[in-house]
């Protein structure tokens, strides 16, 4: 409770630990004031001794400016007496204890909280997926090329068969014709009777 607070006195409660899963994290800073500041300043500090300043913001009244460090992504919302810092695209390399750091600026005089118990952020490693690299071709003309290819393949193939046999058949037909050429006939010693003329048996006249 607020009386039982010295004067300008500043408390600040964080959760124990977060855990990310989706590489989103938010992080809420409770804090009470019991003093008259008008012009606040609440940062958020990763490491054990709070050598990094990750994001702030400061409001006076009803005007917020919030501010981000290079290598995080973060932003800073007042909302009555808490501030909440959101974190997106964490690494695994960033997890860490964070602490928030809440400061009366204006009017003096100037207090800030004491260094709270921190908040450990753990972020979780995503698992890579590897995807399989998609065709640039429609899966539609793929197939129709397919089917394209493979009816010219079977028609090809049905005209060299086709043409394969009947070259087989002409040459049945040549060996047959070949074969059925009469020949030449034997050698004959008498060469006053033509080629063509059979050869007498002269047996018949020996008696």
């Amino acid at each position: 409770p607020l009386s039982s607070l010295p004067e300008n006195k500043i408390l600040v409660a964080q959760s124990p630990l977060l855990i990310v899963d989706n590489k989103n994290a938010t992080l809420v800073c409770n804090y009470t004031y019991n003093g008259t500041a008008e012009e606040f300043r609440a940062s958020l500090h990763k490491g054990t001794d709070s050598a990094v300043e990750v994001c702030f913001i400061s409001w006076k009244t009803n005007k917020n400016s919030s501010n981000s460090n290079e290598e995080f992504n973060c932003q800073g919302i007042h909302d009555k007496d808490k501030v909440i810092f959101n974190l997106w695209n964490m690494s695994a390399n960033q997890t860490d204890i964070y602490f928030c750091k809440i400061e009366a600026m204006y009017p003096p005089p100037y207090v800030y909280n004491e260094k709270s118990n921190g908040t450990v952020i753990h972020v979780k490693e995503t698992p890579i997926q590897i995807q399989e690299p998609q065709s640039a071709i429609p899966l539609w003309i793929m197939v129709t090329m397919t089917g394209v290819l493979g009816f010219y393949s079977m028609l090809i193939t049905a005209v060299f068969i086709d043409y394969w046999q009947k070259s087989k058949k002409n040459m049945y037909h040549q060996s047959d014709y070949m074969n059925m050429t009469p020949r030449h006939p034997p050698y004959q010693k008498n060469k006053g009777y033509p080629s063509y003329a059979p050869t007498r048996d002269y047996t018949a006249y020996r008696s």
